[in-house]
């Protein structure tokens, strides 16, 4: 549940975009949420990380909960449906 200031920015981002006929559904939330409050700098280097990712000497638990943490960084699968919708967002 989003609070303050960012749930001022979703209300208004989310009405905006209904208005231009854009699905929002969990996954592109997230996208916009990660855009808007995480600088480019950590997201890229997060998909950096996550892109070299591997299990070595941690346990699979260890290695599923440090897999999970940094895909939701990993915007590449989900940047393509925001497409030009993205100038939208910087708003």
């Amino acid at each position: 549940m989003l609070t303050g200031e960012a749930e001022y920015w979703w209300e208004g981002t989310c009405q905006m975009l209904i208005g231009h006929g854009i699905v929002v559904d969990w996954v592109f939330f997230k996208r916009a949420f990660l855009v808007k409050y995480f600088p480019k700098s950590v997201r890229h280097a997060r998909e950096a990380e996550f892109m070299r990712l591997q299990q070595g000497e941690m346990l699979v638990t260890e290695y599923a909960m440090r897999f999970e943490h940094l895909a939701r960084f990993y915007t590449q699968a989900t940047s393509k449906r925001l497409g030009s919708v993205g100038s939208l967002l910087k708003a």
